[in-house]
């Protein structure tokens, strides 16, 4: 391990490895040590559906503009790499049993096209917007921008022919889609190291602060403590981010949710392996038979199995035209939490998805109380009240941020890492750039602002 170093960033998920990557490869800092007591892109980054959008609600057009740019990067590393890491394009699927949420759907869909989305295009049988086209399941090149609304339940369930019977309206967003979130990293990181990146297994423990500026970081490996002498300090730490920032004697306004993720066999093949992402819409009442019912009404510590559940139980297919494995999640419980590894799920967690699932997807209850053994994960979204990101200098010299990006870590990770390196080196700033300091809590517009602010604005 070098006893110096021009940059020490704690924390190798795909924060930490992008930043590394844009300042090694793209700026050609030679001395960078990366830090992580785990593998790479092993403890969140793999953990959320590895998805990507543009499609992002105000205040203002700063995350539509944010995403564009991550997601024009993106695309320049898949031309570069021949697509190592899968990136498709074939968008979000939002879908609704109610009238009054497919008015929404066009009012939020207009605002957000407004900020610089792409156009909308309104399928309604009177409209000139053209036949609604899905979207090819491979590529991501020459295919349209923005969404596509379309409110004939006839032409939902042409496409979509396992969707529920009831559907009145389809949201379909264009610049959107998943990839590989390990191969993406590992592409990243293989860069960075070969330009002189430096990966340590090993913990950061202590960042030493003289004169208030940073000047060496501690790291813990196999029992000893090993100084590095720098005077720039990345924390890019994910779900830790606000215990390294206490290091610094830095209190960033952060906390943890815990999402998780569960994998089936769909081995009936209920769902065609070419769908989008799919994203139901409305509240729902879980699936019981009233047998089942009768029973969970009985004890109030299973009672709230029967209450109206939140909106937001999505899905994708993972893998191959030949794999059976579905993606599914959904995130019902919304409180902060500690942090512990591995995460505790509700043991009743599949069942619950399961059956909120089936409300978009019918024939998916041939599963249910038969899905074998699915498989559980997640992760904990580290994020901000407004669920915008932490990225740039801190109170301290020398120190930095990159972090709080929720669940969208992977679909930022390009900007973010873009946009660290520029303040690092003194690169041209974007002009999103202060929208992502820590020193907007500062301003007192801001802080009242955020009193009206929907904290789950952007997140599925």
């Amino acid at each position: 391990m070098r006893q110096q170093a021009d940059v020490v960033i704690c924390g190798a998920g795909i924060c930490g490895v992008s930043a590394a990557y844009h300042l090694a490869v793209r700026h050609g800092l030679q001395r960078i040590v990366l830090v992580d007591e785990r593998e790479p892109l092993t403890f969140t980054s793999d953990k959320s559906t590895e998805c990507y959008r543009n499609w992002w609600p105000g205040p203002g057009d700063t995350m539509v503009r944010f995403m564009n740019r991550s997601i024009d990067l993106l695309e320049e590393l898949a031309d570069e790499s021949g697509n190592y890491f899968g990136l498709n394009r074939r968008g979000y699927v939002f879908l609704t049993a109610d009238p009054a949420r497919a008015a929404e759907f066009e009012r939020s869909a207009r605002e957000i096209s407004a900020l610089g989305a792409g156009p909308l295009r309104v399928h309604d049988g009177r409209s000139e917007e053209g036949v609604y086209q899905p979207s090819p399941p491979e590529g991501y090149r020459e295919q349209p921008e923005g969404a596509d609304l379309v409110l004939d339940p006839a032409v939902i369930r042409r496409w979509f022919p396992f969707v529920t019977e009831d559907v009145v309206a389809m949201l379909h967003t264009r610049r959107c889609g998943w990839l590989s979130a390990q191969q993406l990293g590992m592409y990243l990181l293989t860069k960075a190291r070969a330009c002189g990146v430096e990966l340590v297994t090993g913990r950061v423990v202590n960042v030493g602060v003289e004169n208030g500026r940073v000047h060496t970081v501690h790291v813990a490996q196999n029992g000893t403590v090993t100084q590095i002498q720098t005077r720039c300090f990345v924390n890019a730490s994910g779900p830790f981010l606000r215990q390294t920032g206490q290091m610094l004697g830095v209190d960033l306004p952060v906390f943890n949710e815990l999402h998780g993720k569960i994998s089936i066999k769909d081995h009936l093949g209920i769902v065609p392996r070419d769908v989008p992402l799919m994203i139901w819409s409305d509240p729902v009442y879980l699936l019981w038979s009233e047998e089942e019912r009768a029973e969970l009404a009985q004890d109030p510590e299973t009672r709230w199995l029967l209450e109206q559940f939140p909106a937001g139980v999505h899905f994708r297919p993972e893998g191959g035209a030949d794999s059976p494995i579905l993606l599914i999640l959904w995130t019902y419980h919304l409180e902060p939490q500690e942090v512990v590894w591995p995460p505790q799920f509700d043991p009743e967690y599949p069942e619950v998805v399961m059956r909120g699932l089936v409300r978009m997807i019918p024939g998916l209850e041939a599963y249910i109380g038969r899905m074998g053994k699915p498989f559980v994960d997640g992760g904990y979204y580290c994020k901000t009240r407004e669920n915008r990101p932490l990225i740039g200098p801190l109170p301290i010299e020398g120190a930095y941020v990159f972090g709080a990006v929720s669940g969208y870590g992977i679909m930022a990770s390009m900007a973010g890492g873009e946009l660290l390196a520029a303040h690092i080196t003194g690169a041209e700033l974007p002009d999103y750039a202060p929208a992502f300091l820590l020193s907007r809590y500062d301003d007192p517009t801001y802080r009242a602002m955020l009193a009206n602010w929907d904290a789950t604005a952007g997140q599925l």
